[in-house]
């Protein structure tokens, strides 16, 4: 048994492939990533090995290496760039007398920073506390002890068994707080189904743009800055595409190659937002020279939370890094495929707005509505829709509004107001169409 060290910020980086040498990019994203949590990076170790050695996942020589540089640069914290075993984690803290941390546990402290809301730091709590559950064993000398003193010897629970216990009502009570918010999204998600407001969800590998695209479109003022993981917490903003069709715009958290199982089951809420869109923007890094492997991580986690059957329109960001111009490029059905564009200035944005608009606003309708004086509610909810093009006032008292609207919504407001819609209502030009009250047939002439 030992007592585990500190931790600290003075870190030393350990990058091993298995059956061949690291990846360059792999290393430069280990580093970012240990930024990213707030590490002074004092230097990175390298190792190659054909499999994981048992004990302490690198091979002897290279523990005893990692030491000696450990002690010279007087590191206080290795991380390494591969999940480890609860035993080889304690093995090699042993060994290198400094705290050791595994990929997981980097990632779960980055996220432990970042979360800001209520939900976050529940989701990011339970994945802690989970992880640490398989750690707690012969971790610190003291959990192996009884309690002693007058009246406590004996058989008895040790500090380890108490802990055990704390941990998994702390486990449970998170899960039920968890299942609450998941069932107030559900209830959110269902207005706007209710509403008919489709969803499109902004999807993609970490730091390749999605809160700046997300602010580009609905001027959220989401954080957004060029580091790992900038935001986690999901956010949902209304975008206005064109009169009579708004959309809902998830921002979700950005996805990364090797991301624990426990974030994964943990953020089951969030990623819910994913799964319950109607379209998936998967926005991509233009200016990343590993692009397409980023591509295959994020459609890899896609698949894991069974969303690869969604609609999905490619976004090649930062194109104002590589000199692409925008465009847009189309399948063999002539739908959008991919879009090209930047978001932080700009270029080609309207192209995307455009792409949504057709792929979203198939159902819009364009006609003129009569409406008389006792239907305020109804010429209420077609202003608040954002829907009406154009108004006259009636000689009668009434109104005549021109209005762009989707077919469902436009059925369910003239129901709620008593008016007349034709059974095979299609888009017609301004003025090509009249719908009215039925004690007003009189009033005017359909169109």
């Amino acid at each position: 048994m030992f007592d585990r060290p500190a931790s600290g910020e003075r870190a030393v980086l350990v990058c091993v492939g298995l059956g061949h040498a690291p990846e360059p990019d792999r290393i430069e994203e280990f580093v970012a990533l240990a930024r990213s949590a707030g590490a002074r990076v004092l230097e990175v170790v390298t190792a190659t090995r054909k499999v994981a050695e048992p004990r302490f996942f690198l091979g002897t020589g290279k523990v005893a290496e990692l030491g000696k540089r450990v002690a010279e640069l007087e590191a206080e914290l290795v991380v390494v760039d591969h999940a480890l075993t609860p035993g080889q984690e304690r093995n090699l803290e042993k060994e290198l007398s400094c705290r050791v941390l595994d990929r997981s546990g980097l990632i779960l402290d980055i996220f432990a920073q970042r979360a800001r809301s209520f939900e976050g730091k529940l989701q990011v709590e339970l994945a802690q506390l989970e992880h640490m559950a398989t750690r707690l064993v012969r971790g610190w000398t003291h959990l192996e002890r009884q309690k002693g003193g007058i009246g406590l010897r004996g058989p008895g629970e040790t500090q380890l068994e108490t802990d055990r216990r704390l941990l998994g009502r702390r486990i449970k009570t998170l899960n039920d707080r968890l299942d609450k918010v998941l069932v107030q999204r559900q209830t959110t998600r269902r207005e706007r189904q209710r509403g008919a407001v489709p969803t499109v969800a902004l999807v993609g590998y970490t730091n390749a743009g999605k809160s700046t695209l997300f602010n580009r479109l609905t001027a959220a003022g989401a954080y957004a800055a060029d580091q790992l993981f900038a935001t986690l917490d999901p956010t949902v903003r209304r975008l206005h595409l064109a009169p009579g069709l708004e959309v809902a715009l998830a921002d979700t958290v950005g996805f990364v190659r090797d991301l624990p199982h426990e974030l994964v089951a943990a953020f089951r809420s969030t990623l819910q937002e994913a799964r319950e869109a109607d379209l998936l923007l998967h926005v991509i890094d233009a200016a990343d020279p590993e692009r397409n492997e980023r591509i295959a991580q994020v459609n890899e986690v896609l698949e894991s939370i069974g969303v690869q059957s969604l609609p999905q329109v490619a976004v090649y960001n930062k194109i104002d890094r590589t000199g692409e111009r925008p465009h847009v490029e189309v399948d063999a059905d002539g739908r959008a495929d991919r879009i090209w564009l930047s978001a932080r200035d700009g270029q080609g944005v309207d192209l995307l707005l455009g792409v949504l608009h057709r792929q979203l606003g198939t159902d819009l309708h364009h006609c003129v509505l009569r409406l008389p004086a006792a239907c305020g509610r109804a010429r209420a909810q077609l202003f608040d829709a954002g829907a009406v093009l154009a108004q006259r006032p009636l000689e009668d008292g009434g109104i005549e509004l021109e209005v762009s609207l989707r077919r469902r919504d436009l059925q369910r407001i003239c129901r709620e107001a008593g008016l007349e819609l034709p059974e095979a209502l299609a888009p017609c030009a301004p003025g090509e169409r009249f719908l009215q009250s039925p004690g007003r047939a009189a009033a005017g002439a359909a169109g």
